[in-house]
């Protein structure tokens, strides 16, 4: 990494944490408009599928291409990280949307940019870190409290945030567009245990990596989650007489 990467590099982190409190506070008061909020007067749209594809993408990519310049770490702990993000978003990009339940419905190419823009741009702070102070981390890292921890909380977030989505996809018959209240797991207690799975998820990466790309992505992902799990459980009180009056939004017992 030249001065100049450095320099950039640097910059580009501070303004990730200036930018996760912008959205936090932004998206308490305008929804993003797509799912069940979608709304005319964004323009050009497309299927949904497609567009969760497209957005995905650059995060499976740009990580990986970041990962590898220079023939990429020379040790294993780097390549833990890299395996650990490419599982979860090979899911997500490619094996999450075709089991999507879409029934047609489109996602507003805007926001289709919008999110490509941010999978470049986390893709790029967290692989070019990982590949250029990445020899930083020994071996023995693997066995760091840190590193455990932080390796437990991602793959409990994982299994928690597919397992939810398996829930939710089951509610509804092959293109159906019907929305119905999701029972069992953690949806006992709350709306979005989806939600809750990928904040714990990239909490854990954060602890894992001890690294400022890390916490940055943990806070865009909590910025962008938190406000919408509270509009979904705001939805589903406003939707259904009978929903369950104990369940919260996102943690339970708190909110």
């Amino acid at each position: 990494m030249g001065p100049f990467e450095e320099s950039l590099y640097r910059v580009l982190v501070w303004t990730g944490f200036a930018g996760a409190a912008l959205v936090f506070v932004l998206l308490c008061f305008v929804t993003a408009p797509y799912g069940r909020y979608a709304r005319q007067g964004w323009g050009l749209r497309i299927n949904s599928a497609i567009g969760w594809v497209l957005m995905e993408l650059p995060a499976v990519l740009v990580f990986g291409a970041c990962f590898m310049t220079q023939g990429g770490p020379d040790n294993a702990t780097p390549w833990v990280f890299l395996i650990l993000w490419e599982i979860h978003y090979v899911h997500r990009t490619f094996i999450f949307p075709l089991r999507m339940r879409s029934s047609g419905k489109t996602t507003p190419v805007a926001v289709v940019a919008m999110a490509m823009g941010f999978n470049t741009y986390n893709g790029y702070l967290n692989g070019r870190y990982l590949n250029v102070f990445g020899n930083a981390y020994p071996t023995s890292w693997l066995v760091d409290p840190r590193f455990l921890a932080g390796l437990t909380l991602f793959l409990f977030g994982l299994i928690m945030n597919v397992r939810a989505d398996q829930r939710l996809r089951a509610l509804r018959r092959p293109a159906e567009d019907t929305y119905r209240i999701p029972e069992g797991g953690l949806f006992r207690w709350v709306s979005c245990p989806n939600y809750l799975g990928e904040i714990v998820e990239w909490a854990g990466w954060a602890l894992a990596t001890s690294s400022m790309a890390g916490l940055v992505f943990a806070l865009w992902t909590a910025a962008n989650l938190v406000p919408r799990a509270l509009a979904h459980h705001k939805w589903y009180l406003e939707h259904f007489a009978g929903y369950p009056p104990e369940r919260k939004a996102l943690v339970p017992y708190l909110f």
